[in-house]
């Protein structure tokens, strides 16, 4: 069955909780063809081998099985932290969708949609979670649970997200960034959802506060969001069009063509200093594409994971 093809005849949030768990069972079931092979079937149960540690405890039928070494694990061993960091501004909400669904989504959809789809992943690890929101304010905070009730919470708080209307004038993304990584006191593996727009103040402090992240050894992973069609290729037809600045709204009248080059090459020098600042820091940079599906981040949060872990 084409999970994304069934999902996108049904309203998006209608129920974020198991339009979130249908997408992971699809991940899951064509984990096979990943790096993963194996370990979908005992998901919950079970956690990667590391040499050097206690051999008590692997499990050699679904070693016999998969050819791979994997641990039981038990309720009280301690999971991971992990925090997500959504960016609620007002140019997450592009493109215009009116009606948001699975293969209709613009940045902000298709970031709460991920992050419910990665908290799926976490309930089933037992992991902790947290969240944080934020736009021309500080909207939402919560530590890193894992109580049912916890999650219930979160997807409440997602669900809300999406269903409003952005009316934020500007980012204050550097801001919040250094207030969210005062508050997470034990090490977390962080995943921030943004497009990184921002017209307040420069890169630099920009890239400060993704360094304050990694503060007390901290993991942390940039899901940078594009709607590659628009906001990278600059694909509109060469008409004359009003283009407005979301945050701003400020707007230009011109044919796209005549700046098309310019723009590109505007970005592309934004985007690789920004990637450069992420491997300086030691940061995971991933560029998504919100007209793709999730396996990207789904496969990134797999191979994070186990890395912290």
């Amino acid at each position: 069955m084409d999970v994304r093809s069934e999902l996108s005849k049904s309203q998006l949030f209608q129920n974020l909780e198991l339009l979130a768990n249908q997408i992971v069972e699809g991940f899951i079931s064509g984990i096979h063809k990943s790096p993963f092979h194996g370990f979908s079937a005992e998901f919950a149960e079970h956690k990667i081998y590391n040499p050097g540690e206690s051999t008590k405890h692997i499990d050699w039928k679904l070693f016999a099985k998969t050819d791979k070494l994997f641990s039981k694990r038990y309720e009280d061993e301690t999971n991971l932290r992990c925090h997500m960091i959504l960016d609620n501004s007002a140019s997450m909400y592009y493109p215009e969708v009116r009606k948001l669904g699975v293969g209709n989504l613009n940045k902000i959809g298709f970031g709460v949609l991920a992050i419910a789809a990665l908290m799926q992943l976490l309930k089933r690890q037992r992991d902790a979670v947290g969240l944080s929101i934020y736009s021309d304010t500080y909207t939402f905070h919560a530590s890193e649970k894992s109580s049912e009730r916890h999650f219930q919470m979160l997807y409440s708080q997602l669900n809300g997200v999406v269903q409003q209307n952005s009316n934020s004038k500007t980012t204050k993304t550097y801001s919040y960034l250094h207030q969210i990584a005062e508050k997470i006191h034990r090490r977390s593996l962080i995943f921030l959802f943004s497009d990184m727009f921002q017209n307040e103040t420069d890169s630099q402090q920009l890239f400060e506060a993704l360094r304050h992240l990694k503060y007390n050894k901290h993991a942390v992973v940039l899901f940078h969001l594009w709607d590659q069609k628009h906001e990278l290729d600059f694909n509109f037809e060469n008409t004359p069009k009003r283009y407005v600045d979301v945050e701003s709204g400020q707007h230009i009248d011109l044919y796209a063509e005549n700046i098309k080059e310019a723009y590109q090459k505007k970005v592309l020098e934004y985007q690789d200093e920004l990637k450069l600042r992420c491997a300086q820091y030691k940061i995971k940079y991933v560029e998504v594409d919100i007209n793709a599906d999730f396996s990207q981040v789904l496969n990134t949060f797999m191979i994070e994971r186990q890395k912290f872990v």
